[in-house]
């Protein structure tokens, strides 16, 4: 995980409340798992599932479970609920949200990441690199294929890679439906950040 979205998942965590009982989709039994932010060093139980089986690390308990069926964890079990990298590689990522809806408390904090896309383009530097004596004529031809694109993170098999999210995706679908909804985009290419609370009143998991 790079630094500054560790970074970003600790701001959220720190100043959100983050803690009680955490779960955390895709755990990797090291200190870059998210179940060690400092923010949740107070917390009254940590877990993790992954698709890669049963480990432990540092008194943490990872379960080998698929995020797409948490049967082992009854509705409304966390406080909060973290994700990261973890939904490109999903295929069916829209029921891990719904899994991660439904063992969500009312009030639970929701954060997930993704890599993403943004609305921004690489004019400028294609413009400016178009007016140089060598690279100019086939970049003149290629400008407006390349001024139509926009960067994102190389394809990381893991043991596939199917997705890229806008922060609109991030907001009106991760987060659909919850409180206090924050989306931020840090490094670049672009990685995607979002948070949300669980309604107290309904849970409201989607269809």
């Amino acid at each position: 995980m790079h630094p500054r979205v560790f970074e970003e998942f600790e701001r959220i965590c720190r100043t959100r409340g983050a803690g009680g009982d955490v779960l955390e989709i895709g755990a990797v039994p090291s200190r870059e798992s998210l179940l060690f932010l400092p923010a949740l060093s107070g917390a009254r139980s940590r877990i993790g599932v992954d698709l890669a089986g049963d480990a432990e690390f540092e008194g943490v308990r990872i379960v080998g479970a698929d995020a797409n069926d948490l049967r082992g964890f009854g509705d409304a079990s966390f406080d909060t609920v973290l994700c990261n990298s973890v939904l490109e590689h999903d295929p069916e990522f829209w029921r891990t949200l719904r899994e991660i809806r439904r063992v969500a408390r009312p009030g639970a904090l929701v954060a997930i990441g993704v890599p993403g896309f943004d609305r921004e383009s690489p004019g400028g530097l294609l413009r400016g690199l178009a007016r140089r004596p060598l690279l100019g004529g086939p970049l003149r031809r290629a400008m407006p294929s390349l001024l139509a694109a926009t960067s994102t993170l190389v394809v990381h098999d893991f043991p596939g890679d199917y997705y890229r999210f806008s922060p609109q995706a991030v907001r009106e679908v991760f987060l659909a439906g919850l409180e206090a909804p924050e989306v931020v985009r840090v490094l670049a290419p672009p990685r995607i950040v979002g948070a949300g609370l669980v309604p107290r009143a309904a849970r409201g998991i989607p269809a």
